[in-house]
């Protein structure tokens, strides 16, 4: 097994840089991504290795990227794209769930649409309005699409070559607190599938389940756990369309008790979804109800305010005690 420590943002360039390797229909195209390499230097080193025709500097018009690569996958292209910032991706929003999600099934599956759509989000970066937003769940809605977010530096590096090779499209959320913290990659082969749930750390007493940004703070409450004799199990979902149920049940009809945390606001988030997900097929096994750990229903706050809005440990272990409460 070869393996090397990289943080996020270097194993995704360097599983972009992979897929382009192995397959000369794969071409980049976004904001700045050419000689800037990105705002978060994600493509840094691409185009003076492709080229200007693989490695594409767009206008600043992310309707006509997302438009832009629906006619190249139709001629047979594998078009990555990146979204500078999350909020930044409403222009592109009609393109996306009104033509790109759709089309595989309007043509009745005669034509495939292998699309990336690489939106780095969420918060801890201090940052203004429309820079550090959570807009999954829009797309986890959104039938035709397959929506995953990596956590760690290993899967950003797989999981990014894996939606590439994915015949449908696929929205592909990078969290930007997790860019640069290092960690160990895998070069050889991948851990699990695109889609896989995985747990991440076993324990007893209650199961915590999140994803992307949320894996690393729930990580960290249930280390803070064990120091007063709790055992917490953490899920990472990875996959936020379609879900991988198994180890999210499994792990719940063992422990009793589910935490879910995310970023994004709570109503109608993900964290419902799931938490209706795990009582529709293990209600019997709960000792307690499935709680939710979230960002706050207003407007992202100013940089300012951004440690009060999103969850921290001490909000998710406050759960935890009122769930073991139960």
């Amino acid at each position: 097994m070869t393996t090397t420590s990289m943080p996020l943002a270097k194993a995704l360039n360097a599983g972009l840089r992979r897929a382009m390797e192995d397959d000369p229909k794969v071409l980049l195209m976004g904001e700045d991504i050419g000689r800037l390499g990105g705002v978060f230097r994600i493509t840094d080193g691409l185009l003076a290795t492709f080229g200007e025709d693989r490695v594409l500097d767009t206008p600043l018009a992310e309707s006509g990227i997302v438009g832009t690569a629906i006619g190249l996958a139709l001629r047979g292209y594998r078009p990555v794209c990146e979204i500078q910032f999350d909020g930044f991706i409403w222009p592109g929003f009609d393109q996306i769930t009104s033509q790109l999600a759709k089309l595989t099934n309007r043509l009745e599956g005669r034509q495939s649409f292998p699309v990336v759509i690489r939106v780095p989000y969420g918060g801890h970066i201090g940052s203004i309005e429309h820079h550090s937003e959570s807009p999954e769940t829009y797309f986890a809605h959104t039938p035709g699409l397959r929506v995953v977010t990596p956590s760690t530096p290993n899967d950003g590096y797989w999981m990014i070559q894996q939606a590439i090779s994915s015949p449908d499209p696929v929205i592909f959320f990078e969290p930007k607190s997790r860019y640069w913290p290092k960690g160990e990659v895998d070069l050889d082969q991948p851990a699990v599938p695109l889609h896989a749930s995985r747990v991440v750390r076993t324990g007893t007493d209650a199961t915590l389940i999140g994803y992307g940004p949320m894996v690393s703070v729930l990580l960290a409450a249930a280390e803070n756990a064990a120091a007063e004799g709790r055992s917490l199990e953490v899920v990472d979902l990875r996959s936020l369309s379609p879900v991988d149920w198994e180890p999210v049940v499994a792990s719940v009809e063992k422990t009793g008790r589910a935490v879910v945390a995310h970023e994004a606001p709570g109503f109608l988030g993900m964290g419902a979804e799931i938490a209706a997900g795990i009582t529709e097929r293990a209600f019997y096994s709960l000792e307690a109800p499935v709680l939710r750990v979230t960002g706050y229903d207003v407007p992202y706050p100013p940089a300012k305010l951004e440690k009060l809005y999103l969850p921290d440990a001490d909000r998710v272990l406050d759960a935890v005690d009122r769930a073991l409460a139960y």
